[in-house]
C-alpha cells in the first residue's frame, strides 16, 4: 500500500469530533453555559490598515501560493483547494488545469503532476462531503466491510466510542462513515492496481480526495465507454478484458458494485475501470451474488449493442461457482 505520512492525522477522530460534534470539547462547555448571558466586552475599533492586513493573512491561509489555472466558482473554490492542499504541499501536483467530469458524488479534475512523479498529468477525484449522505442504499454495499480510518486501517469493533457514534448517527459518526467510504475506494483501487487490474494508478489520498493516474489529454478526459461505438472485433476483445477484471476482483473477494459502460474509460484503444467506493466483499456481503449479477448484466447490455452476444445469468453463475461459493446459489 502506498505509504501515508505518519502525521496525516495524529488522531483523526478527535479532529472530526472537534469539527462535527457540537458537544465535543469546548462545545460541551458551551452547551453547559447556555442560558447564561455573557457580559458585554468592549472591542476596540480596528484601523483600515489592520483590517486589510488580516484579510491578506486569511487569503494566504487558503491560497498559500496554491494558484490554479482552473478558476473554480466562489462556492467551489473553498472545498476544492482545501481538499487538494495536501497534494500540493507534498509536491505531488503543481496546478489544477481543468474540471473534466462533474458528478453528484464527486468531481474529477485534471492536475499538472510534479516532475518527480514521472507523468505529466494526474486526476484528482474530489468528493463533496454532503453528498456521501445522498448515496442511495449504501448499506447494501457496506455489508461485511470494515470501517476504515483516514490512514486505511480498520476500526476495531471494541472501539466503543466510534461504534457508538456510528450507531447513533451523530455528526462525528457520519464523518467517520464518509471517510471510510472514500478510503474503501482508494484501498480497493490500490489492491487491484498492484494485482495487475486495468484501473488507475493510485497515487495519494486525503480527507476528501483521491489522486490517481489520468486518462486523456490536458483538460480533456477520456470518454466513458457508453459514449463510444466499437467495431465487433475490438468490442469482443474489450468485453473479454472487462470480464478478466471482474474475475480478478473475485479472486480478491471483491465485486465492483457499480460496474457499467458509464464507469469504464476508453482511450487510445484501451479501457480503464473506475469508481470503486461501492466495491463489496464477495464472501461477507449476503447480497454479493445479486450485485455481481447486476454488474455483469449492465456490461453485457452495452457489449450486446456492439455486436457481442452473451448470457449474463450464465456468466454470473459460472464466475460465482469458480471463485466464491460453489454451493451457495
Amino acid at each position: 500500500m502506498t505509504s501515508i505520512p505518519d502525521d496525516f492525522y495524529i488522531d483523526e477522530y478527535e479532529r472530526y469530533e472537534e469539527l462535527f460534534d457540537p458537544l465535543a470539547s469546548g462545545g460541551r462547555r458551551a452547551h453547559r453555559a447556555r442560558g447564561h448571558k455573557a457580559k458585554p466586552q468592549h472591542t476596540p475599533k480596528k484601523s483600515q490598515q489592520q483590517i486589510v492586513a488580516e484579510l491578506v493573512d486569511d487569503a494566504e491561509g487558503y491560497e498559500g501560493g496554491f494558484d490554479t489555472t482552473y478558476q473554480p466558482s466562489r462556492h467551489e473554490a473553498e472545498w476544492l483547494l482545501e481538499s487538494l492542499r495536501s497534494f500540493y504541499d507534498r509536491e505531488l501536483i503543481t496546478d489544477v488545469l481543468a474540471l473534466v467530469k462533474g458528478g453528484k458524488e464527486a468531481n474529477v479534475y485534471c492536475c499538472a503532476a510534479d516532475p518527480a512523479i514521472g507523468v505529466d498529468l494526474l486526476a484528482a477525484k474530489v468528493y463533496r462531503p454532503q453528498q456521501f449522505r445522498a448515496v442511495r442504499n449504501d448499506a447494501l454495499y457496506r455489508q461485511g466491510r470494515d470501517v476504515l480510518t483516514a490512514t486505511g486501517r480498520a476500526v476495531k469493533k471494541t472501539d466503543h466510542r466510534i461504534m457508538r457514534a456510528i450507531g447513533k448517527k451523530t455528526r462525528f459518526g457520519a464523518q467517520v462513515m464518509q471517510t471510510s467510504w472514500l478510503m474503501h475506494e482508494y484501498v480497493t483501487m490500490e489492491q487491484l492496481y498492484q494485482a495487475g487490474g486495468t484501473v488507475p494508478r493510485p497515487v495519494a489520498v486525503s480527507e476528501n480526495a483521491i489522486l490517481m493516474g489520468y486518462c486523456g489529454e490536458a483538460g480533456w478526459g477520456a470518454p466513458t465507454l457508453n459514449q463510444v461505438d466499437l467495431d465487433p472485433d475490438e468490442a469482443a476483445t474489450l468485453y473479454r478484458e472487462v470480464l478478466d477484471n471482474v474475475e480478478l476482483m473475485l479472486q480478491h473477494n471483491l465485486v465492483h458494485g457499480d460496474l457499467s459502460a458509464y464507469n469504464i474509460l476508453y482511450w487510445a484503444g484501451e479501457i480503464t475501470i473506475i469508481d470503486f467506493p461501492q466495491a463489496t466483499n464477495s464472501l461477507a456481503n449476503h447480497d454479493a451474488y445479486t450485485i455481481l449479477g447486476r454488474d455483469i448484466a449492465r456490461v453485457c447490455e452495452y457489449f450486446a449493442q456492439q455486436g457481442v452476444q452473451s448470457e449474463p445469468a450464465a456468466v454470473t453463475e459460472a464466475l460465482w461457482r469458480r471463485y466464491v461459493m460453489p454451493d451457495d446459489l
